[in-house]
């Protein structure tokens, strides 16, 4: 004798067809109906959109159709083989009728993606995708820490330096580090967060200067840092040219700065005084600073909303003789 058929109200009934009356949705109990897959690794094998995957997602689950699981930062989901009778009795009976060569690319995506995963190889897995993953101790913090290990920065003059971060980094590798900032706040921070780090003669040490008018003989530095304060400098070709009056012949000036952009109602809360700078400008203040640029590029983009824009400079100031060098 079969079961009974679960019993349905006609809006639980209309909500159910609905559920199974998307296309997406159903590709994706399709997928998951043997696999448990995460998000990252649905939107890789199906190449749909993540905030169309997760939208998805969240109705099948909030449904009982799929189960979660958590690991780490990561989501993972599969078909719940205990979701409720009058879904299940629905989907033993589409499922077996879906044939679609979307869902045939799907599986054998899916399959490559978990056997990469089964033998051990997790940068298989997510090739080309590393970036939007976790895995322990890789961070964007380790990677800057293991990179600046290889720097000899000699005399570094670092204008903005906020509260000693970019110190506790970058002064154990420097002959000498200076931070510059226009906040005596900041500063006593910067202070208490360098307490213990030295330099190759001594300790850091912090002034409170504006950029525009730095308190320093010419030619003092090998290195100066402009590290996202440009925008909020009140003439930004003075303070090039005041990073240029320090910088001793062949040193180098590093910047990073917001791109050009039109979101000024997002960046006036946080004291910025131009709408960033585009690569071409940016290369043509460093120039008449009498500095020549290295490499100027947009190299970074933020996935955020209005995705602002982060260009990255490097200069040298020209030899004694006046003449420009390669690197």
């Amino acid at each position: 004798m079969g079961s009974a058929v679960p019993v349905q109200s006609l809006e639980g009934s209309t909500g159910l067809l609905n559920l199974f009356g998307d296309a997406t949705r159903l590709r994706l109990m399709a997928l998951l109906a043997d696999d448990e897959l995460s998000v990252a690794e649905i939107v890789k094998v199906t190449g749909l959109a993540q905030s169309r995957v997760s939208t998805h997602l969240g109705r099948l689950f909030k449904a009982g159709l799929l189960r979660d699981r958590r690991v780490g930062s990561s989501t993972f989901y599969q078909v719940h083989p205990a979701m409720p009778a009058a879904a299940a009795e629905l989907w033993r009976t589409v499922q077996p009728t879906l044939d679609d060569p979307a869902l045939r690319e799907d599986a054998s995506r899916r399959d490559v993606l978990l056997e990469a995963r089964g033998e051990g190889s997790w940068p298989a897995a997510i090739a080309g995708e590393m970036e939007r993953h976790y895995s322990p101790g890789r961070t964007w913090q380790a990677m800057v820490h293991g990179l600046a290990a290889l720097l000899e920065l000699g005399d570094v003059l670092d204008v903005g330096c906020g509260d000693g971060w970019s110190a506790s980094l970058l002064a154990p590798r420097s002959q000498s580090y200076v931070g510059v900032d226009r906040s005596e706040r900041v500063l006593e921070a910067a202070e208490r967060r360098a307490a213990d780090t030295t330099c190759a003669r001594g300790r850091p040490r912090f002034v409170q200067a504006d950029m525009e008018a730095l308190p320093f003989e010419r030619e003092s530095f090998d290195t100066v840092l402009l590290f996202h304060v440009l925008p909020h400098a009140e003439a930004p070709e003075s303070a090039l040219a005041e990073a240029a009056r320090v910088l001793r012949p062949g040193g180098r000036l590093a910047i990073t700065t917001v791109a050009a952009h039109a979101h000024e109602d997002r960046t006036a809360a946080f004291g910025h005084r131009h709408p960033g700078f585009a690569p071409a400008a940016l290369e043509q203040l460093l120039e008449g600073a009498g500095l020549e640029p290295l490499q100027c590029a947009v190299t970074s983009r933020e996935r955020k909303k209005p995705h602002f824009e982060v260009v990255t400079a490097l200069a040298r100031k020209p030899g004694p003789d006046g003449e420009k060098k390669t690197p």
